[in-house]
């Protein structure tokens, strides 16, 4: 398909691999993702105090949050005008330039708005701000890659600029910790933004071999936008429901309660998510087929709730038997206050599952309000339950977090069997 100023790009329907190979391939990429964040946290918390740890997760959590907040939907919005048959390029261009502008905006934003709220736990390092604003920038525009390389059907090819990312990141980290103990919170931050962004590069390289697209984001395409909005948005809000609270508490713990109250809960809580990524890499891939295929959308459901458990619960029970040990290579204080929260996150796999499906089906189905305001509701829950027991230690939360998920679950999993026994009855 020839899509103006000279880029190629080979029809989606071509290029498209089978959703569960894809699947695989984004498993296996966050897999690497998560070791490798592992990996630089076992080798930051060797280098420098459980405060500086606990200032830098909070960053690492605010990038995220403004990542989230930056992606506008664009990549849901890729993954709808790619399965309805609208030229990639064009579309791309649009995606890329919104979250680039976006994601410096609010970068910027949250920047100067912790030095105004936060002023004692605010950095004023020009290398923090430097690396805060690429990290914002280039995570959004991986996520933007990630669901693109989706709807192409090139999920798999996450694996590489994951794993290459990791890599840099954590040799960066180890040559930080070789050099000199007592590494701030900044130089720790510069590490970790370097690995995001050479995935970046990674993924434009991957876009342009296997799909013959160079990305060209400008202001234009930019205001060609539009439509990728009234699509992307309403993705994006349901988004921010399912990410927000768990980006949400490690930094509300290191203002609001002590750095170190971070620390120890967000190395439980990132290798959960590593259990909790199988479901949730499921649904992006459940919701592109159900956009491309909607009559096997009760079919596809169904699979997708079997894989997601048996893929994610053999991961969450191995969390959950090495809890401690895994824990132990942060150091001895990581096991004694995180081991009971990581087993408790672990356990919330299931409930986890079902609600990654309803919001799936919420998608394909275009049930956009239905979906806010459930996850919108389960959110604040979520938050304010770990927060009012953070005082008796990150397990108290884990637990308290567990039962209001579990809570959820169960609500929106009777609500998922019957939309799907309607659709059946239907068909």
């Amino acid at each position: 398909m020839r899509a103006g100023r000279g880029t190629t790009v080979t029809d989606a329907s071509t290029v498209r691999h089978s959703s569960l190979r894809s699947w695989f391939g984004l498993v296996l990429a966050k897999g690497a993702q998560t070791g490798a964040g592992f990996a630089f946290w076992i080798v930051a918390a060797r280098a420098t105090s459980d405060r500086e740890i606990g200032l830098t997760v909070a960053a690492v959590s605010a990038v995220m949050i403004c990542t989230q907040l930056a992606v506008l939907g664009a990549g849901s919005a890729v993954i709808v005008a790619v399965g309805r048959g609208e030229p990639p390029a064009r579309v791309l261009d649009a995606a890329f330039a919104i979250v680039g502008i976006a994601g410096t905006v609010l970068a910027v934003g949250y920047l100067v708005l912790q030095s105004a709220v936060a002023p004692d736990t605010a950095s004023v390092s020009i290398l923090f701000w430097l690396t805060f604003l690429v990290a914002a920038v280039t995570g959004t525009l991986v996520i933007v890659l990630d669901q693109a390389l989706v709807a192409l059907g090139r999920g798999a090819t996450a694996t590489l600029r994951y794993t290459v990312g990791g890599g840099v990141s954590l040799g960066a980290a180890a040559l930080v910790a070789w050099q000199a103990h007592g590494a701030s919170a900044d130089v720790l931050m510069a590490c970790w933004t370097l690995g995001t962004t050479v995935a970046c590069v990674v993924g434009a390289v991957q876009l342009r071999r296997l799909v013959g697209y160079r990305p060209r984001p400008t202001f234009r395409s930019a205001r060609r936008g539009r439509p990728l909005l009234a699509v992307g948005l309403p993705n994006q809000l349901l988004t921010l429901t399912e990410r927000t609270p768990g980006l949400v508490l490690p930094l509300l713990l290191a203002h609001m309660v002590a750095p170190e109250a971070a620390a120890y809960w967000y190395p439980a809580w990132m290798m959960a998510w590593a259990a909790y990524t199988a479901p949730m890499l499921m649904g992006i891939v459940q919701f592109s087929e159900g956009v491309r295929d909607p009559g096997r959308l009760v079919a596809n459901t169904w699979a997708s709730l079997r894989w997601s458990l048996a893929v994610g619960g053999l991961a969450a029970a191995v969390l959950a038997i090495l809890a401690r040990p895994l824990l132990s290579l942060l150091g001895e204080q990581y096991a004694d206050n995180s081991t009971d929260a990581l087993r408790w996150l672990a356990a919330g796999l299931v409930a986890f599952t079902v609600l990654q499906a309803y919001n799936a089906v919420c998608r394909a189905r275009g049930r956009y309000a239905e979906a806010i305001v459930v996850g919108l509701a389960l959110g604040v829950a979520l938050c304010a339950s770990a927060l009012s027991v953070a005082d008796r230690g990150a397990g108290a939360m884990a637990l308290s977090w567990v039962v209001v998920l579990t809570i959820g679950a169960v609500a929106v999993g009777l609500r998922l069997v019957a939309v799907l026994r309607r659709l059946t009855q239907e068909a």
